[in-house]
């Protein structure tokens, strides 16, 4: 565990994490409707959900706040800028998956492939923000293959 990383700077980047993790769950509906224990995953983005669903462009406001206001302000520590940018990189990755399913649907119509793609995206959003929470909540820089880079660069 890194003790140089205040405990405030690693809660929240942790909460950073709830913004692709907002966007992840319109992949988990068929999963909610099998487990709906795991609806719980829910709560920690209420807040965030309230933004998106209140505000008409509320995710876009979420993105620009968080990528001029945190991930480019010099004055943030850089464990917060780095876990912001790869929220927000996450966000777009999980954005462009969505207008992919839309074109794919339109083009071949089959449900059920798309039922199935869309509990793997599910699965593997969930996997990474648990991931990169708890190496947040440790101190450390999550290590997402592609991502991480793409963060440091932006930073």
């Amino acid at each position: 565990m890194n003790l140089t990383i205040p405990v405030w700077h690693r809660i929240i980047s942790i909460f950073m994490y709830m913004i692709p993790w907002s966007s992840a769950l319109n992949y988990g509906s068929s999963i909610f409707n099998n487990f709906p224990t795991l609806k719980f995953f829910i709560m920690p983005t209420l807040p965030i959900l309230f933004i998106k669903e209140t505000l008409p462009i509320g995710d876009f406001i979420i993105f620009f706040i968080l990528f001029l206001g945190v991930a480019r302000n010099n004055k943030i520590s850089y464990f917060i800028r780095f876990n912001t940018m790869q929220a927000i990189l996450l966000n777009l990755v999980l954005i462009i998956i969505s207008y992919m399913k839309m074109l794919l649907f339109r083009m071949s119509g089959n449900i059920f492939i798309f039922n199935n793609l869309e509990s793997f995206v599910f699965i593997i959003s969930l996997t990474i923000i648990l991931f990169a929470s708890i190496q947040s909540l440790r101190g450390l820089e999550a290590d997402i293959p592609g991502i991480s880079n793409s963060a440091k660069i932006q930073i």
